[in-house]
């Protein structure tokens, strides 16, 4: 029996025991995290478990428990598990394995939480958002930008455990290049949460790189020779994307603060100053995504201008051409009023001469107002 195997038994039934109905009930529900599709199903919310000594992976023991309890006595490496998604029932087994507070728990299963560090005795429980750029061929006044999940981390003496929400944010690569570094992860359980803050801050890093284009395309737009016809709810739409980008990024300065000047038995000094360059890279791209935000109203605001302006001279135009009209309807009016002695009205020349000079009147109206740009 693996201790995959076993580690199936304790999140489907929250306890030891009942191999065969786990077994079965996996192979009716699997849970496949489509988003690394090199990972092999391992049947209920489980994405991983390994465990590592002296930052080298080690094989798995028959006994998952049994594991964990030589970790901790031997005070030896660490073991790692990952799951995505978890349900109430399939965590029960391991928040008492791990004897995780069960405040914890419940935020880690439920998910939709802001950024946030806690501590639990001698356990920490830190929140990321995750965030993803959504491709798309071109900015609507409904495209989605940014899409964000979240990843929760539990971080003891002698484990990590990585609660995963949303389709995005896969940790196996994550997983392979810190088992590709053995000096690093030597360094135990605080080596794998700082490399999991590093990947998440270096991906707000690239969705800013790649908003900012976004951003300069609707500046283009704008103004161009007909800004005035640019759609403004693309720019509506860039602030609530820019908003949500945001609300992940902000809130996580103070737990990378806390880690990094915080001492704890789990965050040595060497690795605090890891994370004092991970919240250096996340103040740069918090200060990206206000000056995005400045820009944007900036944006909106000449967009605003250039609207009232084309509206100004189409007022113009509209005026010009009611004072040209205004000639020869006033004097139709004058001439319409069927009195018997009005002037010209039985001269042969009379009619010819209206014509005229309303025509002579009406040009030269024109071209003043052609001359003064109203038309």
């Amino acid at each position: 029996m693996s201790m995959a195997g076993n580690l199936r038994k304790v999140t489907s039934l929250g306890r030891v025991g009942g191999l065969r109905k786990v077994a079965r009930l996996a192979r009716r529900r699997p849970r496949v995290d489509l988003s690394h599709p090199a990972r092999s199903p391992l049947g209920s919310s489980v994405v991983n478990c390994v465990t590592y000594r002296e930052g080298v992976r080690v094989p798995e023991g028959s006994d998952l428990v049994d594991t964990v309890e030589k970790v901790r006595k031997s005070r030896d490496g660490f073991v790692w598990l990952g799951l995505h998604e978890p349900t109430d029932q399939e965590f029960a087994g391991i928040a008492e394995l791990f004897d995780l507070h069960p405040l914890a728990v419940e935020d880690a299963v439920e998910a939709h939480q802001r950024p946030k560090l806690e501590r639990y005795g001698d356990t920490l429980f830190a929140v990321f958002k995750t965030v993803c750029y959504v491709e798309h061929e071109q900015l609507t006044a409904t495209s989605e930008v940014v899409n964000t999940g979240e990843i929760m981390v539990f971080v003891g003496e002698e484990f990590v455990i990585t609660v995963r929400h949303g389709m995005h944010g896969s940790l196996g690569p994550l997983r392979e290049e810190l088992e590709s570094d053995s000096r690093q992860l030597a360094k135990g359980p605080a080596a794998v949460l700082h490399a999991i803050a590093d990947h998440v801050v270096d991906d707000y890093l690239h969705v800013t790189d790649q908003v900012q284009a976004d951003i300069d395309q609707v500046e283009t737009d704008v103004f161009a020779e007909n800004g005035a016809r640019a759609d403004p709810g693309r720019i509506y739409q860039m602030k609530r994307e820019l908003l949500e980008l945001k609300r992940a990024v902000a809130p996580l300065a103070g737990p990378l603060d806390d880690l990094a000047t915080r001492p704890s038995r789990v965050v040595g000094p060497e690795i605090q100053a890891y994370f004092r360059d991970v919240l250096d890279h996340l103040m740069r791209a918090k200060e990206q995504i206000a000056s995005f935000d400045e820009l944007l109203n900036s944006i909106l605001q000449a967009h605003l201008a250039q609207v009232t302006v084309a509206q100004n001279e189409d007022m113009r135009k509209i005026t010009a051409w009611a004072a040209v009209i205004a000639v020869p309807t006033m004097v139709c009016g004058v001439y319409g009023m069927n009195f018997d002695h009005m002037p010209e009205l039985h001269w042969r020349f009379g009619y010819p001469l209206v014509i005229g000079a309303i025509s002579v009147a009406c040009l030269v109206l024109y071209r003043g107002f052609r001359r003064n740009g109203w038309l």
